[in-house]
């Protein structure tokens, strides 16, 4: 079973909020718009669709170097 995590904030347009997370605890990076939303985790978690998930709350963009 893969380890998934909930997405808080961010931009509004971004269509996954449950996202799987290996290994647990790191950073995400998920691609989006030509750049990167990072997401780092919290202490917190949340009820969802998917049962009781890690919260992982938005922290900063970064573009995608051309």
């Amino acid at each position: 079973m893969t380890a998934k995590a909930l997405l808080e904030g961010g931009p509004d347009d971004l269509q996954e909020r449950i996202v799987p997370i290996t290994p647990p605890g790191v950073e995400l990076k998920i691609p989006h718009r030509g750049g990167y939303e990072h997401f780092k985790a919290t202490s917190r978690h949340e009820d969802s669709p998917e049962g009781r998930l890690p919260v992982y709350e938005w922290w900063e963009r970064t573009e995608i170097a051309e």
